[in-house]
């Protein structure tokens, strides 16, 4: 049974963030540990800055990451990319940071990152990141590109 008592977020009055936090995101234990599965998220309404014109971009980002240890909380989650909204950072490095900050929190077995990035200016930037832990080579091989496959189908 998971335990929720340290979440902050989840139930509780929603506070907005006016910049990005790693200490925004919150986690709680994995309760499948022996298993291998795919914690899939889709955020349609993901919005940054241009830090030229302060222009808005806006993005579906798909974060799709396979936990260890510990599991990101979504609306703890969803606060921290909402943080991005008054963020002036190219549309690579702004999927980079979070890669990075999930990456520290989460100590995952493996994390993948889209930004899908709505056109502007005639081209669009469809930054993706992806890292499988060292610990996990073995079973990414095995397991994890078949579970992606199942994933990219069906989405």
């Amino acid at each position: 049974m998971s335990d929720t008592k340290k979440l902050k977020s989840l139930g509780g009055k929603t506070k907005y963030y006016d910049k990005p936090d790693i200490g925004i995101l919150e986690t709680f234990e994995n309760q499948h540990q022996d298993y291998i599965y795919l914690i899939p998220f889709v955020c349609t309404e993901f919005t940054s800055l241009c830090p030229k014109t302060g222009q808005p971009d806006f993005a579906t980002l798909e974060i799709v990451y396979i936990p260890r240890v510990k599991m990101v909380e979504s609306k703890s989650l969803k606060l921290y990319l909402f943080s991005y909204r008054n963020e002036g950072s190219f549309h690579e490095d702004v999927i980079n940071r979070i890669f990075k900050d999930l990456w520290k929190v989460l100590n995952p077995k493996y994390l993948r990152i889209f930004g899908n990035f709505n056109v502007r200016g005639g081209i669009a930037i469809k930054p993706l990141i992806s890292s499988v832990s060292e610990k996990e080579n073995d079973i990414f091989e095995k397991n994890v590109i078949h579970l992606l496959s199942q994933w990219d189908r069906i989405k």
